[in-house]
């Protein structure tokens, strides 16, 4: 199921396509789908599509000053409230918000002249910070964390209605 990429894409344009194919397949699992659907977790896990989607709505951006190389203090991030959605929100507003968030953090990639640049790590409060990373590792991290959420939400798609991750391609390649 995956697309590729254009050939004659840069290594930016690559890895972007690559964290923006995960984030469509993120978005896909909610097609046609109720807000209480959204908010349902059908399977063992305590995760629901609403809340996978706010996850990335709230932690993607928290990247943008790293990657412009300007650090950040996550001391203060609750990684488990990231994930809770809030009572007024909508599918609706959380896909239009991915999407947004998604313009912006693409903007700050493509703004990165050197992939191999060092910027410091956020401080956390999960241990101590770590050394500077490149921002293709930020990157690279982007993609794998975007890849776990898709197939999370393929699992719990399928738990609710038995749509699948490429019957859900089929019917909205471009979501």
């Amino acid at each position: 199921m995956p697309t590729m990429a254009d050939p004659r894409m840069d290594e930016c344009e690559e890895l972007l396509a690559a964290w923006q194919e995960h984030r469509a397949a993120l978005r896909r699992a909610l097609a046609g789908l109720t807000d209480d659907q959204a908010r349902s977790t059908p399977s063992v896990s305590t995760l629901s599509l609403a809340s996978l989607l706010t996850h990335a709505v709230r932690g993607e951006p928290a990247w943008i000053p790293v990657i412009a190389g300007r650090g950040a203090d996550w001391l203060q991030r609750d990684g488990q409230a990231e994930f809770e959605v809030p009572a007024a929100e909508t599918v609706a507003g959380l896909l239009a918000e991915h999407e947004r968030v998604g313009t912006e953090v693409a903007q700050a990639v493509r703004a990165v002249k050197d992939f191999d640049e060092r910027v410091p790590m956020p401080k956390t409060p999960w241990g101590p910070q770590d050394e500077p990373r490149t921002v293709r590792w930020i990157l690279l991290h982007l993609i794998g964390e975007a890849a776990r959420h898709a197939g999370h939400a393929d699992l719990i798609r399928e738990s609710l209605d038995g749509a699948n991750a490429f019957d859900l391609q089929q019917a909205a390649p471009d979501a």
